[in-house]
């Protein structure tokens, strides 16, 4: 049997969690391009899925989604140009910038918020809430495993 039809029949940890991240965004995606967020594209979400309504420094985000601060960076700099985000000084610390959403950038992380709600209620109704519970409690922690292995723990 081929490696590829074995992985077909009983995939592996990498392709189960990387077919349910391409679902879920192309879903938050498409729905939010929809309701007049069409320019935001999943790479967008290293940012906006982290980022607090008052404000978070490039550094947390990159900490927080995994990502170099360069790359970072970049996607700031694009949601900036997209009038989702601006830079602001720090009020604790002058030297350092905080990430701000905008208006838009507020309705947007509202709304992905909400869709993200639905879909995890939609597939609690179709596995059964223990079962989607019991399911979320577990990936949590393997998540975390995850983290701090990459973290050197």
């Amino acid at each position: 049997m081929s490696r590829s039809a074995r992985k077909e029949i009983e995939p592996d940890l990498g392709i189960l969690a990387g077919r349910v991240l391409l679902s879920v965004q192309r879903e938050v995606v498409e729905t939010l391009a929809a309701q007049g967020h069409e320019r935001i594209r999943p790479k967008h979400g290293a940012v906006l899925a982290y980022l607090d309504a008052e404000g978070s420094r490039a550094t947390e985000l990159a900490q927080r989604s995994g990502q170099h601060k360069q790359v970072i960076g970049t996607l700031v700099d694009e949601l900036i140009d997209l009038g989702y985000v601006r830079r602001e000084p720090d009020p604790d610390d002058r030297r350092a910038k905080l990430i701000v959403p905008t208006e838009l950038g507020l309705d947007q992380m509202n709304r992905s918020d909400e869709l993200l709600a639905l879909i995890e209620r939609r597939l609690a109704a179709v596995v059964g809430e223990q079962a989607y519970a019991d399911f979320k409690h577990t990936f949590q922690e393997i998540a975390t495993l995850r983290q701090q292995a990459g973290q050197g723990g």
